[in-house]
């Protein structure tokens, strides 16, 4: 086996483990290049699974200098996740004082589907309002912020700097990706602030709403799609879907599911994801919802492996520049969607946005003539 091979199995190996708390044979990767190891964990946010993962090696003896980045990384990895959680229990407080219903997505929520929530990578607060409580929340924590960046039109977002902590105002989850696409995922969350839809995470004093799992998994799925095809993935994304599914795996409503996929016309992408959770990181299949194990599937996420641990998270000039590059890549693995979200792709622009822009410059002409 070639040196990053075998880094890449070890790699997958661990991940796998500290996903789903089981033993795991490191023998057959040894001698193991430890600091090749650690990179593709950091690269790939999932440092703290993979240090989860060492604590099932029972077949070799593990050295201290080669796991002392990982436990160094943990202990960083406990403190800034308690502290996460004690700013999201502040702003949630913060909020319902001014009677503002907000829904708290993605990161922490998710985190609580983990064996170890603080041993997984924390990033931004992300909070999801209707269009009535979103102004509330804009108005209400703005004059609180250090940094905002730009407003989202179309997606309704608002980007600030707290305490030092990223959060996200959400007033809607859209991806970008196709109008079909964005129209379940406005009915999804319509759904989900319209009937009260949602479960609660106990976090210190407060009561912390989250989207109900039927919900979540559509927003979850539909998130980290959108960093697929427009700007790259981390396996923490998907390991996180898999957490939600695995936790909730009695729950799921398979019909609605099915019907909400076929909507946006995500059938492929969610089989090809299924494959790539159980084939690469040991999902049980029987807990996949519509997992399908035709060597088609497993085909396409061996690609889709490939993509993320090629490109990563990609951001700035390394972005624009690997866009041809990415989607070369992508156009044997989901050829009809990659031609329907190819504005999306290149130009971060979908139908409904084209469209407004056309309306703007038209007007812009039309006035200026």
């Amino acid at each position: 086996m070639k040196p990053r091979e075998s880094v890449v199995s070890a790699f997958y190996a661990l991940l796998r483990a500290g996903l789903w708390e089981r033993e795991v044979q490191l023998a057959s990767y040894v001698p193991l290049n430890w600091k090749a190891l650690y990179s593709f964990a950091e690269k790939q946010s999932v440092v703290g699974l993979v240090a989860a993962g060492l604590d099932y090696v029972k077949d070799v003896q593990l050295v201290k200098k080669d796991v002392a980045p990982f436990i160094s990384s943990v202990y960083g990895l406990e403190g800034r996740n308690q502290a996460m959680n004690d700013f999201i229990r502040s702003q949630v407080e913060r909020l319902r004082e001014a009677g503002v219903f907000v829904l708290l997505v993605k990161g922490q929520g998710i985190a609580q589907c983990y064996e170890r929530p603080f041993w997984r990578m924390c990033g931004d607060v992300d909070f999801l309002l209707d269009q009535e409580n979103y102004l509330k929340a804009v108005s209400l924590l703005s004059p609180l912020a250090s940094g905002s960046k730009k407003e989202g039109r179309y997606s309704k977002h608002l980007g600030l700097t707290i305490d030092s902590w990223s959060v996200e105002l959400h007033g809607t989850l859209r991806s970008g990706l196709s109008s079909r696409v964005d129209r379940v995922i406005d009915a999804v969350q319509d759904a989900s602030f319209r009937n009260k839809e949602v479960r609660v995470w106990k976090c210190g004093s407060a009561e912390v709403l989250l989207p109900s799992v039927d919900n979540d998994i559509i927003f979850v799925f539909t998130h980290f799609l959108k960093h697929f095809y427009k700007g790259g993935i981390l396996v923490r994304q998907i390991c996180g879907w898999c957490r939600l599914l695995w936790t909730y795996r009695g729950s799921v409503r398979l019909d609605l599911l099915e019907k909400r996929l076929r909507r946006m016309g995500l059938m492929r992408e969610w089989k090809t994801f299924a494959a790539f959770a159980v084939t690469y990181l040991g999902m049980p299949s029987d807990a996949m919802p519509l997992y399908d194990a035709g060597s088609r599937w497993i085909e396409k996420a061996g690609r889709v492996s490939d993509y993320i641990l090629a490109f990563g998270y990609l951001e700035g000039r390394a972005l624009k520049n690997g866009k041809r590059r990415r989607i070369k890549t992508l156009l044997p693995v989901f050829p009809l969607n990659v031609l329907r979200f190819l504005p999306s792709i290149l130009f971060n622009v979908n139908r409904v946005k084209l469209q407004e822009y056309l309306g703007f410059l038209f007007d812009y002409l039309k006035g200026n003539r």
